[in-house]
């Protein structure tokens, strides 16, 4: 082949290699991409709300190794065997989006953001520039300012990052340079000893933000919760006072809108009172919880939120915008975020381009290469308007009402407490254990109970739900209702699968 394309008229060769016309087959490309989409749609998106199908076929790790194809080889594998592996890949990985997968903060298919990300996966853009992402910077513009109104906020500013974790390290550098401006240029030794601030039930990324930042995660003072999994403002105001008297300069409090377990939401206002007296920045990590604002019914869990600094907020959860879909917002319209993380790349961010160099965004964001997330929702939010994404914030949690009332009827089933989100917190007492009296034996093997019904219904493929400890609670139940797929006959399904499946226990 390479003989027939130097005899060719005008061939060239350089170090060995032909320059002559592209070395891709692009016509068997086409019929390879043709051929996985259709696969796709058979096998993961007509299936999606099939019930009968498997939430996953179970496989341990190293018998998974034998049954797929995992080794790199110097030559290329045939169409044939690349479509048997991408079969291979969709039967043995979780369906995310089956209406019993209900196992994660995050669930469902979502057709339209799923258009989305094969547009923009074809397309492969990266939002730093206009002139390279013309389209995809409109629509995150356009995307942020409309979050930023269901905050509450007249103006602000926002930036689509991977994950809500990111989301609370930006917040909290962020925070970090508008108490000491000078970080940004001289660094951490000439800084005081900095104290922020979160509840015990706060997502973990606070710890490993300040791990990350340098302010170490000794200097984290996680402020005592109620029974309800919600901050206590006197506690927050007694450790805000400890903190000065130590001679630590306290710079941020973290509060909380749906906590990661429990569903909980900190009282808003009466922690922007104390941040407001002690002129510390208030983020809220509504990762979870701050999509509630988009019901006019359930926008109060929220209340006070307009007051904060800043706020994360994951569509990609509960309106199944798709993972990765993460905005951080913030109420500064300054252009604090472009101050705190710019670094002016020449070759990237001239200011002398023929179009208004404004919309250049790129240089507020810590990464370079980033992904228009923000399109999948707009995309989704086109198609369902305000409306549609309401109803489904309604529907899960009204749902997860329907479950609430269904296990305080059945023996058996007792609840943590009262949800007031789309977390239901639960037991299952087993048969063999409702006679015996409570005492630490009890709940010993209580503790034992929610593990083997995991294993049993990973191994049987009929449902996905997780469990956990929780601050000296033995294991428990964590039923999530997001997918607007879930009905009432799976919330049924799921308590009489564990009724099945613990029967023996």
């Amino acid at each position: 082949c390479k003989q027939e394309m130097l005899q060719k008229k005008n061939a060239v060769l350089v170090d060995g290699v032909i320059l002559n016309g592209p070395i891709m087959d692009s016509k068997a490309g086409e019929k390879f991409v043709e051929e996985a989409c259709k696969l796709i749609m058979e096998e993961v998106v007509q299936k999606a709300d099939d019930v009968t199908e498997k939430v996953c076929e179970w496989q341990a790790p190293e018998t998974l190794k034998q049954i797929l194809d995992l080794e790199m080889r110097d030559t290329g594998e045939c169409h044939p065997k690349l479509l048997q592996l991408c079969r291979d890949v969709i039967q043995y990985s979780v369906k995310t989006n089956h209406p019993r997968f209900f196992n994660q903060l995050y669930a469902g298919l979502d057709y339209y953001s799923l258009v989305a990300r094969f547009i923009t996966e074809a397309l492969n853009p990266s939002v730093y520039t206009y002139e390279v992402s013309p389209v995809f910077l409109l629509v995150e513009e356009v995307v942020i300012k409309k979050m930023i109104e269901f905050i509450g906020w007249e103006e602000g500013d926002g930036i689509f990052n991977p994950g809500g974790s990111v989301s609370n390290m930006y917040a909290m550098n962020l925070a970090r340079y508008k108490f000491c401006p000078e970080i940004k240029e001289k660094g951490l030794s000439g800084l005081p000893r900095l104290v922020l601030f979160a509840s015990e039930e706060c997502h973990y990324s606070m710890k490993k933000a300040a791990s990350f930042l340098g302010i170490g995660t000794e200097n984290v003072y996680f402020i005592r919760t109620d029974e309800r999994g919600k901050m206590i403002p006197e506690e927050l105001e007694k450790q805000v006072q400890r903190a000065r008297k130590e001679g630590s300069a306290p710079f941020l409090v973290c509060a909380t809108a749906g906590t990661t377990v429990l569903g909980a939401f900190d009282p808003l206002d009466k922690i922007a009172d104390i941040c407001g007296k002690h002129g510390l920045w208030l983020h809220v990590d509504a990762s979870w919880g701050g999509s509630a604002l988009i019901s006019r019914k359930h926008c109060r869990l929220l209340h006070g939120i307009h007051r904060a600094d800043s706020v994360a907020w994951n569509p990609h959860k509960m309106l199944l915008a798709g993972i990765q879909c993460c905005a951080l917002l913030v109420k500064d319209n300054s252009g604090l975020l472009k101050k705190c993380y710019s670094a002016q790349a020449a070759y990237l961010f001239q200011q002398d381009k023929f179009y208004d160099v404004s919309y250049d965004t790129g240089d507020k964001s810590i990464q370079c290469s980033r992904r228009p997330d923000a399109f999948k929702f707009w995309l989704m939010w086109k198609a369902l308007g305000t409306t549609g994404l309401e109803e489904r914030v309604n529907r899960a949690l009204a749902l997860a009402r329907y479950l609430v009332e269904e296990i305080k009827k059945r023996e058996g089933f007792q609840l943590l407490l009262e949800p007031e989100y789309a977390n239901v917190c639960f037991w299952y007492i087993p048969p063999s254990l409702r006679k015996m009296e409570d005492g630490p034996e009890f709940w010993q093997k209580l503790h034992q109970v929610a593990p083997i019904i995991k294993e049993r219904m990973m191994k049987k493929g009929s449902m996905m739900l997780g469990y956990q400890p929780h601050r000296g609670k033995v294991n428990f139940f964590r039923q999530v209702v997001i997918s607007p797929q879930v009905s009432r006959e799976d919330m049924d399904f799921l308590l009489d699968e564990i009724e099945l499946l613990a029967k023996d226990l």
